[in-house]
């Protein structure tokens, strides 16, 4: 493969900023764009050890001083021969280093081709590649972990029993047809029931993840609705830490949704801040009450704040029906620190509506008013348990691809309880091993994999 090479770190000046480059005999070119201190060509350095030197432009030139390793391959990120310059993160600095890299024979890398090389020679399989950029886009503490754990190999070893199953059932049925005069043991009935049992138990509790592993890498879309004044907007300043949406005393101040990303009770959440949903005459307050009403439709939780200083409202009745809608929700009770000790709304609620995940009182100005709706947050988006960290579904893609797999093993175990010879079921077997296969990357389309890294940085 060509010699690439690309800037490793960002466009604005940092204390250290790297240059990476990968391809055979990128050894020789790394020669002529550094200089060791100790006097040794660049190939006969220490692998992966860092060496002082100098860095020189195009025109041999010094530029900077810093420090280059090189990594010999297989054992390098890529699987091939890998080399890093980390010099002082000036982009002037870091652009000439690059100009003299493409002068000696290297091209500019393209988003994410480091990691696709990796992927190609075998370094890591696809779900790992994933875990790279999940890992540099983490939001949170918990998808970091995960993302680490899945670039570990975290979700290929919970794969590589479902597939070691299948492929022991269909490589033993064509080796009994291939080599009738062989002494090979028939596959019986009841051995391969007994695996695609155990295979679409697998199936369906890695796809039970889906939910949990969406939540740690993309975080709960989270609408948060009421009667104006009823302090939605204060609610998503003190969860963002600082005046993203204007307060005042004046009810319709809100006109527009106003979004922030914000993590409560260590669940990451995207907040729409709405505007209040009362009956009005102005045209352009309708036009908010009608987004905040899409807005609420749309989202996977709805918090319904409702102002503990006044009564219950038909509008707050409106409001809660328009929240049963939401996958869930919770009703909050607003300016809990001007509320008399022990007060307490009853809400008149139809019996036969469906309860809230959690009805709360909530301050978003006394010291610890908002633990109720952390404590309630980390309740109904758990993010599971330690071990399960690397073993969760993170995006449509896995999904897709685990579910396609684990319909055609219960297409398969029909077709056997149903009377079917082992060789009609062969047929779904081999289906759900090409859906494991394209979830790994075993057999993954070219154009699926090329979208996966497009979304991959340059340098990456």
């Amino acid at each position: 493969m060509d010699v690439i090479a690309a800037i490793a770190t960002g466009v604005n000046p940092t204390a250290i900023g790297i240059v990476r480059v990968s391809g055979e005999g990128c050894f020789a070119l790394c020669e002529r764009v550094f200089r060791a201190a100790n006097g040794r060509p660049f190939a006969d350095q220490e692998p992966r050890k860092m060496a002082f030197g100098e860095m020189l432009d195009r025109d041999g030139q010094v530029i900077d001083q810093g420090l280059a390793v090189r990594f010999p391959g297989p054992n390098s990120y890529t699987g091939e021969d890998c080399a890093e310059f980390h010099c002082h993160g000036s982009p002037v600095v870091l652009r000439e280093l690059l100009s003299a890299l493409f002068a000696a024979g290297a091209r500019q890398a393209q988003a994410g081709e480091f990691t696709k090389r990796a992927f190609l020679n075998g370094r890591m399989d696809l779900t790992q590649a994933e875990a790279v950029v999940d890992l540099i886009d983490a939001e949170t503490a918990a998808g970091a972990r995960n993302a680490a754990a899945q670039l570990e190999g975290g979700l290929r070893r919970t794969l590589e029993p479902i597939q070691d199953a299948l492929l022991e059932i269909t490589s033993r049925f064509y080796a009994v047809v291939d080599y009738p005069d062989e002494d090979i043991a028939d596959v019986r009935p009841e051995e391969i029931a007994a695996a695609l049992r155990d295979a679409a138990g697998r199936l369906d509790r890695l796809l039970d993840t889906c939910r949990r592993g969406r939540v740690l890498k993309s975080g709960v879309r989270t609408a948060i609705v009421g009667r104006p004044n009823a302090g939605k907007s204060s609610l998503l300043n003190a969860l963002a830490g600082y005046e993203r949406a204007i307060v005042t005393d004046v009810p319709g101040t809100t006109r527009d949704t106003v979004e922030e990303s914000v993590l409560c009770g260590g669940v990451l959440l995207r907040l729409i801040d709405t505007a209040g949903i009362r009956d009005t005459e102005d045209v352009v307050e309708q036009m908010g009450v009608e987004r905040s009403r899409q807005a609420a439709a749309s989202a996977e939780l709805v918090i319904v704040l409702i102002d503990g200083t006044g009564d219950i409202t038909g509008e707050d009745q409106e409001i809660l029906a328009l929240a049963q809608t939401a996958p869930h929700f919770i009703i909050a009770m607003s300016k809990s620190d001007l509320l008399p000790a022990g007060f307490a709304h009853v809400l008149r609620r139809d019996e036969n509506a469906r309860k809230p995940d959690a009805c709360l009182s909530i301050s978003s100005v006394a010291p610890g008013g908002l633990r109720p709706l952390e404590r309630a947050l980390a309740r109904i988006f758990p993010a599971g348990e330690p071990g399960e960290a690397g073993s969760l579904l993170t995006d449509a893609r896995q999904e897709d691809a685990a579910r396609r797999a684990r319909d055609a093993v219960h297409r398969a175990l029909e077709a056997l309880e149903g009377g079917m010879t082992p060789d009609a079921v062969l047929t779904d077997a081999e289906e759900a091993l090409d859906a494991l296969g394209e979830l790994t990357g075993r057999t993954a389309r070219e154009e699926i994999v090329t979208r996966i890294f497009s979304r991959f940085c340059v340098g990456k």
